[in-house]
């Protein structure tokens, strides 16, 4: 119980509607002269956002070079195994950060006076005495 054939548009009539939409018009307006659902239009301009003009590709037809890969076994082992290096030494650094913010963040709870009541919080003392 189809509507009939499925209409597929160009990269160029999904862009200008995009630009336009971008523009300031109105999805509604410019889904009633294109004479697309606005749910399409909706799709397209997120499309749009995320990859640009080549996003905006006809329907059905998957990207060229998808599913392929292109490896060298010798050199993308070496240049993984680096990479995996500059990460993990990245995370120890940040690790480092992590345990000197705890470290501040207990010191200072700590100095912290005691409430005055009422839930009302008091700042620390001033350091200037």
């Amino acid at each position: 119980m189809s509507k009939g054939k499925r209409r597929v548009f160009s990269r160029e009539f999904k862009l200008s509607a995009v630009r336009r939409i971008a523009a300031g018009e109105s999805v509604a307006a410019v889904s009633v002269d294109v004479g697309v659902p606005t749910r399409h239009l909706y799709q397209w301009c997120e499309h749009f956002r995320r990859g640009g003009a080549d996003a905006l590709r006809p329907a059905c037809r998957p990207r060229k070079g998808f599913g392929r890969l292109d490896i060298e076994p010798g050199k993308d082992v070496a240049t993984a195994r680096e990479r995996i290096g500059e990460l993990e030494r990245k995370i120890g650094r940040q690790q480092l950060e992590l345990d000197f913010f705890r470290r501040a963040l207990r010191q200072v709870e700590e100095a912290r006076q005691p409430s005055d009541g009422r839930g009302v919080r008091t700042s620390p003392r001033s350091s200037r005495r």
